[in-house]
């Protein structure tokens, strides 16, 4: 069975907030079942803009509460109770100013109103006017690593010992740290799309896992399409199918001229920031000095590109390294897959990641802000982890401040000064105060 932490906060809000919330996110990331097995012990009314066209002018005309109750009962038998009745509107982005005018429902008082959709960055971005203080928002994402691993049958416990040795800098022991990276491996694969996960936990068949990651590609693809200019939705797919050969490269930044000879980052950044907003890609921006504030420090101009989901990334790669993943072939260098692995545990977990290169230091592939200070984290696919030349002079610079820094690579836990080596899964239990779903006030 699968359970997503989002759900903790999803209960709490039908018990005591009188808000509405909005659950966004990409497609396929089980927003609609999350809800659904929340609301399951609830009275609710669920409808689906996309499913149930017909309903779609009738909340268009919905100014009040009256108004709903009137429009939604003629063409449904359901009994509007008041101060039980939780609405949920899926597929929200159909009718985008339904957030605009959740405020009035609200303070209305009678229901409570959930609502979700894919899209919700590009759809609701000129929206008139934000409901301040009446809605609760929580971004979901495909399931991490520690979502996989209770879904794959590794019990709280094990989790627990883990998070345990991460807290405490204490080393796993190799017959979890073999497993563990064993189950890593499979999530590469498998990623963390629910569909996908569902199926590899069932069955256990990567051939069909890939079938069904191979659809969702084409779903985001139809998605694309949705751009009205026909050379943005050339771009949008172009971008998206590149993405994976230019994490090969060693750098992994993304290269315009390999969309096109001589082209610049202005023809190409509105293309960026609706991947970006669609929740399908994580841009990892270039940070000119790794110190507080990283974001005053962004060039937006230089790029890594992650997939959202590991397992759609491998699936672009084909059955051939999915295979060569399982089988923990060395010949094979997951450097990108691996980057792009600890780029999505930490969009998931709330963290703005960047990366730094200069020419007198080195690259540093990511850097974070945690508890006030800034974090190098280097990610190490080979044997050679403790070799780390840029992180050794970041971390010696006492200019930065630099507290401590992260090393990812296959290994055990150990510390070496300031510098933290762990397993490559563990980025998973990185600041786990930040493991709580993101809830933003709109």
């Amino acid at each position: 069975m699968i359970t997503r932490k989002v759900e903790n906060s999803i209960n709490n809000w039908i018990k005591n907030s009188s808000k509405a919330m909005l659950v966004s996110g990409a497609r396929q990331v089980g927003k609609t079942y999350t809800i659904r097995q929340c609301l399951k012990n609830s009275n609710y009314l669920e409808i689906n803009l996309i499913q149930q066209p017909e309903l779609k002018p009738l909340l268009e005309k919905a100014m009040s509460v009256d108004d709903l109750i009137v429009n939604l009962s003629a063409l449904t038998d359901y009994n509007f109770i008041p101060n039980e009745t939780i609405l949920f509107i899926d597929e929200v982005q159909e009718i985008a100013d339904i957030v605009t005018r959740i405020k009035f429902w609200v303070d209305d008082g009678r229901f409570k109103y959930i609502l979700s959709g894919s899209l919700l960055g590009i759809e609701l971005k000129n929206l008139r006017s934000a409901p301040v203080g009446y809605l609760e928002e929580i971004q979901m994402y495909p399931l991490d690593f520690e979502e996989f691993l209770l879904a794959s049958g590794v019990t709280e416990q094990t989790i627990g010992y883990l998070k345990k040795c991460f807290n405490e800098k204490t080393p796993i022991g190799d017959i979890i740290n073999n497993k563990m990276a064993e189950h890593f491996r499979r999530y590469l694969v498998v990623g963390g799309m629910p569909d996908a996960v569902k199926e590899y936990t069932e069955t256990g068949n990567i051939g069909n896992v890939n079938a069904i990651q191979h659809n969702i590609i084409e779903l985001y693809k139809q998605d694309f399409t949705k751009y009205e200019n026909k050379e943005k939705k050339l771009k949008l797919i172009s971008i998206y199918d590149l993405m994976p050969s230019e994490l090969l490269k060693q750098n992994r930044r993304f290269n315009y001229s390999d969309l096109q000879k001589g082209l610049k980052f202005e023809r190409v950044e509105s293309s960026f920031l609706w991947l970006n907003a669609a929740g399908v890609v994580i841009s990892t921006y270039n940070a000119t000095e790794p110190r507080l504030s990283l974001n005053q420090n962004k060039k937006s101009s230089f790029v890594k590109l992650y997939s959202s989901d590991i397992g759609l990334l491998t699936c672009q790669y084909g059955r051939a390294m999915k295979a060569s993943i399982l089988a923990n072939d060395n010949k094979v260098n997951l450097g990108g897959i691996y980057e792009n692995a600890v780029a999505q545990e930490l969009h998931a977990h709330g963290f703005q990641s960047y990366y730094y290169n200069s020419h007198s230091i080195g690259e540093l592939d990511f850097i974070i802000e945690e508890d006030f200070h800034v974090v190098p984290i280097e990610v190490k696919s080979g044997k050679d982890y403790t070799v780390h030349s840029a992180i050794n002079k970041v971390v010696s610079n006492k200019e930065y401040d630099v507290d401590h820094a992260y090393v990812f690579a296959n290994c055990d836990v150990s510390v070496n000064g300031k510098f933290i080596y762990m397993p490559i899964y563990m980025v998973a239990f990185i600041n786990d105060n930040t493991m709580l779903p993101i809830l933003e006030k709109i």
